[in-house]
């Protein structure tokens, strides 16, 4: 019956303490400065957890080895690399001042699956900056942006330049 108490106890002192921490400001949230050690362990584990945890109904389409990345290289273009670069391709100024910083997909792709990838490109993750793709896209897009994700790792500025259909018809690049 002690234990119970005292674990009772000591459970109530940490949540006033995380209250008290909350309302007294106290905590840094600007974004020119990191979490803790402490805080990014406990944000990284729980959205770890929460995706693995939520993944499980989710299908892979029959075709997705089939899909060219090229399929959904103007969409990547235009809403993912001003965040979170590309081969080749660095940061925009907004993308350089996001915190967490957003993470560079070709090394980030390799320690998430297909599924992970595609529930959270169509959920986002808050309090990231990564926006729900899934209220403005189809889940074939949505796929589409996976294939392209998981083909990063292994691409070069050049491979990922050539995935440009105004590179391949001789059209100037726009920036």
């Amino acid at each position: 019956m002690k234990f119970i108490l005292g674990f009772c106890f000591c459970l109530i002192v940490l949540l006033a303490g995380g209250v008290a921490l909350l309302y007294s400001g106290a905590y840094d949230v600007a974004a020119t400065h990191p979490h803790t050690p402490l805080a990014r362990w406990i944000l990284d584990s729980g959205k770890r957890r929460s995706i693995e945890a939520r993944v499980d109904g989710i299908q892979i389409p029959t075709d997705f080895a089939q899909m060219e990345p090229r399929q959904a290289f103007a969409q990547f273009r235009d809403t993912c690399t001003s965040c979170h670069g590309a081969p080749g391709v660095e940061r925009s100024e907004a993308g350089l001042g996001l915190q967490p910083p957003a993470p560079k997909l070709e090394d980030a792709a390799t320690g998430w699956d297909a599924r992970e990838l595609f529930w959270i490109i169509k959920n986002g993750i808050r309090m990231t900056g990564m926006p729900a793709f899934g209220p403005t896209h189809t889940d074939d897009e949505i796929w589409a942006l996976v294939a392209l994700v998981q083909r990063l790792p292994s691409m070069s500025a050049d491979d990922y330049r050539r995935l440009d259909p105004a590179s391949a018809s001789g059209r100037p690049q726009t920036p």
